[in-house]
């Protein structure tokens, strides 16, 4: 039996859509909240600010590509559960 052959085109079809190491969403939204910051201080200082937040980003991103849509469903499909407040986390009773 032979091993498999390893197909460098076959991960660069399963990532994500990417732009400068980050998610495309995660580069959008960043791009969001930067120009709704300089529209509302209206101060340049937003511009190293977006570098700042990208690169923190890129350095979340280097080891699972997908960490920020997975928060983002979780946060939106995932809600606290009554005993949140006891246990400090999400504990359901059978």
């Amino acid at each position: 039996m032979q091993p498999l052959a390893r197909v460098p085109v076959f991960r660069a079809l399963t990532e994500p859509q990417m732009f400068g190491g980050v998610t495309y969403s995660f580069f959008i939204l960043n791009a969001v909240l930067t120009t709704e910051l300089f529209l509302i201080t209206r101060s340049f200082w937003a511009v190293p600010l977006a570098l700042v937040i990208h690169a923190v980003g890129y350095l979340a991103s280097l080891k699972e590509p997908r960490i920020f849509d997975l928060w983002f469903t979780s946060v939106r499909m995932c809600g606290r559960s009554r005993t949140y407040g006891t246990w400090g986390c999400n504990s359901y009773q059978p």
